[in-house]
């Protein structure tokens, strides 16, 4: 998507654009989140591992260990000249909230057995400091023109996504492997920052760059 500067339209022909010497500005896909210590990385690797082994493994695309994010809020295509002030909204909202320390709880999935189409791992610890944290970047951004979410906050870290061509048998059957499996290490991971953070979708899959960082307290 990009956006025509001086227009009053949105235009995707950024070639026939530029014949025109008109000038385009690229929107970016952004969203805010906390990045995962390598302890927790190593541990969701694992259990992806376990659940690939099933033979209902094959129905779910896995996410990279590099593309697992606790996702406090997603703020969709945004102008690059945007960065610094939600950047600063950031850094204002982390600033008033302490560390705290989060550590991995069990298997699941969204949203339930029949229709499954997420499967993930819980988080336990300071949950509620975590909760206090993701409603006050809401609030922050709220503030800055992004709408807050329609569905509650519901912490997760997403180990993969099912196949749109898994029968409901399937999925019911993926959904007693996801329910069986253990998460067998307990990692502690100590939340120190919040991340700003783009999302380019290539055929190689995302590549996930880090636009600002915002430390707690």
């Amino acid at each position: 998507l990009t956006l025509v500067c001086g227009w009053h339209k949105m235009a995707t022909d950024v070639e026939s654009l530029n014949a025109l010497g008109v000038v385009t500005m690229e929107m970016i896909r952004t969203f805010v989140a906390i990045e995962l210590s390598d302890a927790f990385k190593g541990t969701l690797v694992r259990v992806q591992e376990g659940l690939k082994r099933a033979p209902a493994g094959r129905l779910v695309r896995w996410v990279a260990p590099e593309g697992i994010h606790l996702t406090l809020k997603f703020l969709g295509d945004i102008s690059p000249s945007r960065v610094d002030e939600i950047a600063r909204a950031l850094s204002e909202t982390c600033r008033a909230l302490s560390l705290f320390e989060l550590t991995l709880s069990h298997t699941g999935f969204f949203p339930d057995a029949h229709r499954l189409r997420v499967v993930w791992v819980g988080l336990a610890g300071a949950v509620d400091e975590l909760n206090r944290l993701q409603r006050a970047v809401e609030d922050g951004m709220n503030s800055l023109g992004f709408r807050p979410e329609g569905r509650g906050f519901q912490p997760h870290l997403t180990l993969g996504r099912v196949r749109d061509f898994a029968r409901p048998a399937e999925r019911e059957e993926l959904a007693k492997r996801v329910l069986a499996a253990q998460v067998d290490e307990q990692p502690r991971m100590l939340v120190r920052e919040v991340h700003l953070i783009r999302s380019d979708l290539r055929p190689t899959g995302a590549v996930y760059t880090s636009l600002a960082v915002a430390p707690l307290g």
